[in-house]
């Protein structure tokens, strides 16, 4: 099996432009609460170090890991989570991750923040395919919805390749 980019759907400047108006969204919806930012690892981590920078007020930074998918490339269904020790107790909490799909990872971290204490949970994504959706779930701020397609890059992956990659483009696989 190889693999090849297809096509660019959003290139390095327009995921840039998009990421500092959700920085300044979120800057004047929580101005004046204190805010705890958790990306989710690993795919979430560029966007989300991309988006704290363009809050422009004090935040916490904390990593959750959360995975709902088996081989790399189908959502399972059944959700991982790994706090890395994090308490989010008494916070208000918003979610920074690449791409809401099926919706089962999401929602079963936004339900276990609330669990453990959360004041508030709200989810940033920078990409939502909701075509793809499985059960009930959205993102408060939404970078680009997208179509059904394979995806990678800023921080995407295909079998752990192309998250270094500036832009979003889509991956065709092909059998060799």
């Amino acid at each position: 099996m190889h693999t090849e980019i297809s096509k660019v759907l959003f290139t390095a400047e327009q995921i840039a432009a998009r990421v500092a108006e959700l920085g300044a969204q979120i800057t004047r919806e929580y101005r004046g609460k204190p805010l705890t930012v958790a990306g989710v690892l690993c795919g979430g981590s560029v966007f989300c170090t991309d988006l704290i920078r363009k809050i422009d007020m004090p935040v916490t930074l904390m990593f959750i890991r959360a995975s709902s998918y088996g081989d790399g490339t189908v959502s399972q269904g059944s959700v991982k989570i790994d706090f890395l020790g994090a308490d989010f107790a008494g916070k208000h909490v918003l979610v920074a991750e690449d791409i809401i799909d099926t919706g089962y990872t999401m929602a079963a971290v936004k339900k276990e923040l609330l669990a453990r204490g959360a004041l508030s949970v709200k989810l940033c994504c920078i990409l939502d395919k909701p075509s793809r959706r499985k059960i009930e779930t959205s993102a408060d701020y939404i970078g680009f919805t997208i179509p059904d397609e394979f995806v990678v890059g800023y921080g995407l992956d295909y079998a752990d390749m192309y998250r270094n990659l500036p832009y979003v483009g889509v991956v065709e696989i092909k059998e060799d």
